[in-house]
């Protein structure tokens, strides 16, 4: 499906044409804050972050859900180094 995502790399909303299913995609009911991460999604060319809030996925190349150990808190902490 297309979806809109942030690319903060380029600075801009791109259109992906994304799939989100169980085996490429970790989700994280237990998030207490609306910044927190609710999901993350291996792509192509790399990783979209989407936290609990309504905004638009973040995309962030040459990551994968392994390399963060499919870790809610290690997600953040690349929102916060790159944003």
């Amino acid at each position: 499906m297309e979806m809109t995502v942030f690319n903060p790399q380029k600075g801009r909303y791109e259109t992906l044409d994304v799939t989100i299913n169980k085996t490429n995609t970790t989700w994280f009911d237990d998030y207490s804050d609306m910044n927190d991460i609710y999901m993350i999604t291996d792509i192509d060319v790399g990783l979209l972050i989407r936290k609990a809030c309504h905004s638009y996925p973040i995309l962030i190349y040459d990551f994968t859900r392994a390399e963060i150990a499919y870790s809610p808190q290690k997600a953040k902490e690349l929102l916060d180094d790159l944003l």
